[in-house]
């Protein structure tokens, strides 16, 4: 499963979470308003940027969302 880091208010990740709610694509939402979360992005991608998107499955990381959505278009 994917995990996406996402804010809540962003305009960037709500485009990733309605693209991906509308192709039915599971994906595991951790918002980084919450400080352990934010910590957790910090340490996976390198900055405090989002959306960011972690497959690990497939050992591929990336922040932009349409580069994300790009991404998982690829899984369909």
């Amino acid at each position: 499963m994917l995990d996406l880091f996402i804010l809540e208010n962003c305009p960037y990740c709500k485009k990733v979470m309605s693209y991906m709610d509308e192709h039915h694509i599971k994906y595991n939402k951790i918002d980084i308003a919450n400080k352990s979360s934010e910590e957790s992005l910090i340490n996976i991608g390198g900055k405090r940027q989002v959306p960011f998107m972690v497959d690990k499955d497939r050992n591929i990381q990336m922040y932009e969302s349409n580069d994300i959505i790009e991404y998982v278009k690829t899984l369909m």
